[in-house]
């Protein structure tokens, strides 16, 4: 089966969330193929379906000043940080119908098939960091990808308790809506400006190290290298020949 791949450069969150929405509508129809868009987005924060305002540790004027937009959006999880330097992936993929939830009314994808879709994206960041020569992996009880604090400890300016727990190089928050077609995705560290995530509590939990690629190897990443890299691993992990476009129509 084909994926369609869409590199869109920088763009602002709410025009990619529409489009997202736009092709999701397409692939549940059967009007489009399954599609992965590769992005970066300007500074924002955005919360998930479990944020929590006061997570949000910026106030309006600090918001302001460093040109931060602020959306609350229908993924899961709390909150996180988007930005010029991250590398963002959004697959919208048919993963399947979504099941009648008893005395609700609500439909869900099944949580065995929603828990794989997770771990299969890990999956894909996982070895597409090994190609930049960065061993990573999971933690138990946590969603996103990590690295361990030997790994870590190979950034030079980090500060001393990335030697002594583990680093969160990438985040993942998604949605399967009501066609059980998949929203949002993964974003992945790969030289923003990590100042940024001090002005939030990332994800809702305290002391959460965050990482990027720069800080691992001492210097910027090729984007392009490490967005060919999850190319190829994604469809190696999905089953997906991956077909490259060089534009889409944006809303």
């Amino acid at each position: 089966m084909i994926c369609q791949v869409y590199r869109l450069g920088v763009i602002e969150y709410q025009k990619a969330w529409n489009l997202q929405k736009q092709l999701a509508e397409q692939i549940a129809a059967g009007e489009h193929p399954p599609t992965l868009l590769l992005l970066e987005h300007p500074h924002t924060y955005t919360f998930g379906s479990k944020g929590q305002a006061e997570n949000l540790l910026w106030q309006q004027a600090q918001l302001q000043d460093q040109k931060v937009e602020v959306h609350w959006v229908d993924r899961g999880g709390d909150v996180t940080y988007h930005g010029p330097g991250q590398l963002v992936g959004y697959p919208i993929l048919p993963l399947g119908l979504p099941l009648p939830e008893p005395d609700t009314g609500k439909t869900r994808l099944p949580q065995r098939d929603f828990i794989r879709y997770l771990r299969d994206l890990e999956k894909v960041l996982i070895r597409s960091l090994a190609h930049q020569g960065v061993p990573a992996g999971q933690v138990r009880g946590q969603t996103g990808v990590w690295l361990q604090p030997d790994v870590a400890s190979r950034c030079l300016n980090c500060p001393p308790e990335f030697k002594v727990a583990p680093s969160k190089v990438a985040s993942i928050g998604v949605k399967v809506n009501v066609r059980g077609v998949s929203q949002h995705g993964f974003a992945l560290n790969v030289a923003p400006d990590m100042a940024y995530w001090t002005g939030i509590k990332a994800c809702g939990l305290d002391n959460q190290n965050q990482i990027s690629l720069e800080q691992v190897l001492n210097k910027k990443p090729d984007m392009d290298q490490v967005a060919d890299s999850i190319i190829e691993e994604f469809g190696r992990v999905f089953e997906f020949e991956m077909r490259k476009s060089e534009g889409v129509v944006l809303l």
